[in-house]
């Protein structure tokens, strides 16, 4: 039988601060939408992605994706960018490598 202290290692280590803590809340509940993960998925594979051509893929009114979209921005997770009548998202730098540095 291992001493009981071989088995677990310190979770002092990456101890997050209240404001980081809450900024990726915000983010993974804004994750916890199938829609906006697939629209996030899109984006990440475009660069970029007018709201026009996220309608189809999720199948989805425009009004519904926009507010989806505004869930995203809101999170930290897409810029928007107005250009004309369309607005147009895109990744924040590093807002996906800080989840998956969160939850590694």
């Amino acid at each position: 039988m291992l001493p009981l202290t071989a088995c677990c290692s310190p979770v002092t280590g990456g101890r997050l601060d209240d404001e980081a803590a809450e900024a990726l809340a915000r983010m993974f509940k804004a994750l916890g939408d199938p829609t906006r993960v697939k629209l996030l998925s899109l984006i990440a594979a475009a660069d970029e992605a007018c709201i026009c051509d996220l309608t189809d893929p999720v199948g989805l009114s425009q009004p519904t994706v926009s507010h989806h979209m505004k869930q995203l921005v809101a999170a930290g997770l897409v810029t928007r960018e107005q250009r004309g009548k369309w607005a147009y998202y895109s990744l924040v730098p590093g807002a996906l490598e800080a989840l998956a540095s969160a939850i590694s």
